[in-house]
């Protein structure tokens, strides 16, 4: 005689099962081999970034460095870190390491994310993978923001009087955030351009290219008034993008913004999924496309100008990116923003090695390292795709 289970062991083992099946339909084998592989190219070149320079150390010697307890376990060396208080007292290799070297490769990991991430709802919000923060403007906004401030506004000062006397700062102190202003001006221009009752993907990018062009144009003529050769080699590095100098500061800097960006992108998967059914189909189902785009565009526009100010403009890494990883992953948003969160970094750190050694003991900018990457696999891309354009 057989006996039946008790309707609460039934519930359960349902209960149960649904969760492991919920499990297992999130869990991705080639989303997680890409995270995994992604991870081993940014630690491998993490290794390489911090253990060449003009202070020659072994692999060994740099990697206990890295991992030297006395720095990692240190709530005032992290203090220094992350909020700017006095460097303590360490090691010859682990101040060279950890004031030098390992923050270069936190803030390649930093743009690499935010670029890729910046280029995936770009692509998503206009559904054409052509889409990226240069296309569409934001990217040569920032870099004529720059250029004007080197090029005319450079021997400016900014005086703050507080309580207990002044402030000056020189304009230069201030080119992440005219970066980033630019950026975000930029693209209110491209909106406002494409607006005629409201937006469309096609629009965006075609007002896109005509900012871009516009300004791209303007930076060129800027380089005529420069007469300082230091503005210009400056003003270069900051167009092309570059690693070269960066520390604490900038990790400091973009942080906070690559976080909140990086955040909301997750969270907004769902709705870009939403607009790639078309937009009849996404007002169907109850959404403001309007709304939903504007804001999903200002995520992108806050990412891409978190990683502008802190690198220049580094070109191709939100454009290939999303590329790659839709090819492995698949175009649920679900999936390609967490993929272009592990996917990005690794280009780009893998860029910032090759910049650095390639001519050593010459430093390249990184954007040209990836501009050289970049092309060729764009136009592998476009040599295999029949389609290639709309998502």
């Amino acid at each position: 005689m057989s006996e039946t289970p008790p309707a609460e062991t039934q519930s359960s083992d349902a209960g149960s099962g649904s969760l492991r099946e919920r499990w297992l339909g999130w869990f991705d084998g080639s989303l997680f081999a890409l995270c995994l592989a992604s991870v081993l190219v940014v630690v491998a070149g993490g290794l390489v970034q911090v253990s060449f320079g003009a202070y020659t150390m072994t692999f060994f010697r740099a990697w206990g460095a890295v991992f030297d307890p006395n720095v990692v376990l240190s709530a005032k060396a992290w203090e220094a870190f992350l909020l700017g208080a006095p460097t303590p007292e360490m090691a010859q290799e682990s101040l060279i390491v950890w004031n030098i070297r390992l923050p270069r490769v936190f803030v390649a990991v930093f743009v690499g994310m935010n670029l890729a991430v910046s280029g995936a709802i770009f692509q998503g919000v206009t559904r054409n993978e052509l889409a990226s923060p240069f296309i569409l403007g934001v990217s040569s906004g920032a870099g004529l923001m720059i250029l004007l401030t080197l090029v005319v506004l450079s021997g400016i000062t900014i005086v703050v009087p507080f309580v207990f006397g002044t402030l000056v700062l020189g304009i230069s102190s201030l080119l992440p955030v005219i970066a980033a202003v630019g950026g975000i001006v930029a693209f209110l221009i491209v909106y406002a351009i494409a607006w005629k009752n409201g937006t469309s993907p096609v629009r965006l990018v075609l007002a896109g290219v005509i900012v871009g062009t516009v300004f791209s144009s303007l930076q060129t003529g800027l380089f005529f008034f420069a007469d300082d050769i230091g503005v210009v080699q400056s003003a270069i590095s900051w167009t092309t993008g570059s690693l070269t100098g960066t520390d604490w500061e900038q990790v400091r800097m973009i942080l906070p913004w690559s976080v909140l960006a990086i955040g909301l992108a997750l969270v907004s998967a769902r709705q870009l999924n939403v607009l790639l059914l078309g937009e009849e189909t996404a007002k169907s189902l109850g959404m403001d496309v309007e709304k939903i785009r504007f804001a999903l565009s200002g995520v992108a526009v806050l990412a891409a100008a978190a990683s502008i100010a802190a690198a220049g403009i580094v070109g191709f890494v939100g454009l290939i990116v999303p590329h790659l990883v839709r090819n492995i992953v698949g175009s649920d948003y679900k999936k390609l923003v967490v993929g272009c969160v592990f996917a990005g970094p690794a280009l780009m750190v893998a860029a910032d090695v090759g910049a650095r050694l390639a001519l050593s003991p010459v430093q390249l900018p990184v954007g040209i390292v990836t501009g050289l990457v970049g092309g060729p696999y764009f136009l592998y891309l476009m040599r295999r795709k029949q389609n290639m354009g709309a998502l």
